[in-house]
């Protein structure tokens, strides 16, 4: 038995190991959907409908794989998961954005003021 197995085990009733007990205690990571076409044709969308829009590059983190979080001058924003930081920061060279590490410079006020106003609105 190794050091772990005790915690593995935990899901045994009776002797017998039950199957989605079994599959629960093996997947301890969080899977999280990866990017796909969809997500870059949205941020394409939003960069070429939008107005004064920032990149900021988030990185992976234990629950969500790289996200590029896009703000347009009014702080309407949208966030979308990536491949990688050099995808990130490659589309926005393509598209003439400006882009940034959030983890280095957070989030513009912009982007709090218009959730903000969302809010107060109902929205």
């Amino acid at each position: 038995m190794g050091l772990f197995d005790r915690f593995r085990r935990k899901g045994r009733t009776g002797g017998r190991t039950s199957a989605p007990a079994r599959d629960a205690a093996r997947t301890g990571s969080t899977r999280v959907r990866a990017s796909d076409g969809e997500d870059a044709r949205h941020l394409e969308n939003f960069v070429t409908t939008r107005q004064g829009v920032e990149g900021f590059v988030e990185p992976r983190t234990a629950v969500s794989d790289v996200t590029i979080l896009l703000v347009a001058h009014d702080g309407e924003w949208t966030r979308r998961r990536v491949p990688s930081v050099k995808w990130a920061h490659d589309f926005a060279n393509r598209h003439q954005v400006p882009s940034y590490d959030a983890a280095v410079v957070g989030v513009p006020q912009r982007m709090r003021d218009y959730n903000k106003r969302k809010k107060a609105e109902g929205i």
